[in-house]
């Protein structure tokens, strides 16, 4: 007799759960543990109640060179950059892994869910196909 496990759709369902609970596990553990690196700032500023601080490159210096250097398309793959390098560190990478577990595991329920059962298929010998008789 073989485990309810061996059925495709058991064993996906199976698969997609335990990468969302050590996807989710390990992205709340990341989030808890990790803090912000702070070691590219060149000061801060105090305006309006809150600490505001100054990196090099949101200086108008860094702009104007990299826009003199590069162009409009250097300063937008130059913020692209930053952008997608800082999705893998700190506390967004916590939000990155949570959103790829997500996007992952939904996808492997959406696959089990499209596989058509054995009942459907006929995978115990019956066939699907109903003889047509000649009137």
């Amino acid at each position: 007799m073989k485990s309810k496990i061996s059925d495709p759709h058991s064993r996906l369902n199976l698969i997609g759960a335990i990468i969302l609970l050590v996807g989710l596990g390990s992205a709340i553990l990341i989030y808890q543990t990790v803090e912000d690196d702070s070691t590219s700032v060149l000061g801060y500023v105090v305006g309006g109640g809150s600490v505001y601080s100054i990196k090099p490159e949101n200086s108008k210096i860094y702009l104007h060179d990299l826009e003199l250097y590069g162009g409009k398309a250097g300063v937008l793959a130059d913020e692209f950059r930053r952008w997608f390098v800082g999705l893998w560190q700190g506390k967004t990478l916590a939000f990155t892994i949570a959103f790829i577990t997500i996007l992952i595991s939904f996808g492997i329920f959406f696959v089990a869910r499209q596989l058509p059962s054995r009942l459907e298929s006929g995978v115990h010998g019956e066939s699907n196909r109903h003889d047509a008789t000649p009137e």
